[in-house]
């Protein structure tokens, strides 16, 4: 008789990173092809249409930098929560708090200049998107309440907060019906790098990875952070503050969604209007679990997400791909990362002999 022997391994093999991860996008991968495939696209075709819609050109590299900076930055917050083990899903809720502090700022003070201005609709940003988070936070850590249900529904109320004013209160007069605010003044615009169609918020994304990476590994609070994650009892036994941990971990996650949401609000589209809100809060869990937490990964991920954002578009148009198709695709290599993971933490051995009476 033949069996399996499946065995939990002490610790995740070396070579694990480099083979088991992109064997499961090419998997993912694997499988899209097959969906379209199955009806009626020339599979290999739209691969390669995915790749030039991404990477083919100056303005498609452009275009997939330009969608990363949000997905980066809120992966970077739903990162630091996940490392406490702290399962916070609403970054797209905080993401939408970010835009409507960024843009009150903006509205109300259009006269200050930009060296006033933007700081300003940053700190009104993270304070928005913060608070935002804080909220499922405190029933956290008061009342024991799941954060992931919290934090779910959160994502809707804040969708709705940001529709709510652009429908009524910050609707623009002349916006001709459509749900939008007025555009914002030459001060409230974060500027175009020179030479490129690309922002200066590339910049910000920098900044906020290597000041996050020094905080999670090179501090005291970010040890305990992860010592916590790994152990509440050891943490407790230690004396370490869970609670206060709790609040701090969402509160930067709500901080650097709400520069996301400012960011995309200020620099992409001029204005707050309901199109911004397109998912990047969702795919940061992705980009979280894609790159195992790490900041350095969380970089390489989002550009790969962003970049099949990216490509998706280019299938829609030359294909007529449903648009749900990047959602699909996006479902798959979670899916498939997820099933990795196991072989990450167990090893399997075959096994023969006969069956013991």
């Amino acid at each position: 008789m033949f069996g399996l022997n499946v065995t939990k391994r002490q610790e995740p093999p070396r070579w694990g990173s480099f083979f088991i991860y992109p064997a499961c996008i090419l998997i993912s991968l694997g499988i899209s092809s097959l969906l379209l495939a199955l009806q009626g696209k020339p599979a290999l075709t739209g691969m390669l249409m995915l790749w030039q819609g991404a990477f083919g050109a100056s303005y498609a590299i452009e275009d997939t930098i330009l969608k990363m900076v949000p997905i980066f930055l809120c992966s970077l917050g739903v990162a630091v929560t996940f490392r406490m083990q702290v399962w916070n899903i609403g970054a797209e809720g905080q993401f939408a708090l970010g835009a409507v502090g960024g843009t009150w700022a903006a509205i109300t003070f259009p006269q200050l200049p930009a060296w006033q201005l933007l700081p300003l609709m940053f700190f009104c940003s993270a304070v928005a998107g913060g608070l935002w988070a804080l909220i499922p936070a405190y029933l956290k850590t008061k009342l024991q309440v799941n954060e992931i249900i919290t934090t779910l529904m959160f994502n809707y109320i804040g969708i709705s907060v940001l529709e709510y004013l652009v429908y009524g209160p910050w609707k623009a007069a002349a916006s001709f019906g459509f749900p939008m605010t007025d555009e914002f003044s030459e001060a409230a615009i974060i500027g175009a790098i020179p030479g490129t169609r690309l922002h200066w918020g590339v910049l910000v994304c920098v900044a906020c990875g290597v000041m996050l990476h020094v905080f999670l590994n090179h501090s005291r609070l970010g040890f305990e952070l992860k010592a916590s994650g790994e152990s509440f009892k050891a943490a407790r036994y230690a004396k370490i503050p869970y609670k206060f941990l709790v609040l701090l971990v969402m509160a930067i996650c709500g901080a650097l969604a709400g520069w996301a949401g400012m960011i995309e609000t200020s620099a992409v589209v001029n204005r707050l209007q309901p199109s911004i809100m397109v998912g990047y809060g969702f795919t940061a869990v992705v980009v979280a679990w894609l790159a195992r937490l790490n900041p350095l990964g969380i970089a390489f991920a989002s550009l790969f997400l962003a970049a099949l954002r990216v490509g998706v578009e280019n299938l829609m148009l030359e294909l007529q791909v449903p648009a749900a198709f990047g959602g699909i695709m996006e479902g798959l290599i979670l899916l498939t990362v997820i099933a990795g993971q196991f072989f990450m933490s167990y090893k399997i051995k075959f096994r023969s002999g006969e069956v013991s009476k």
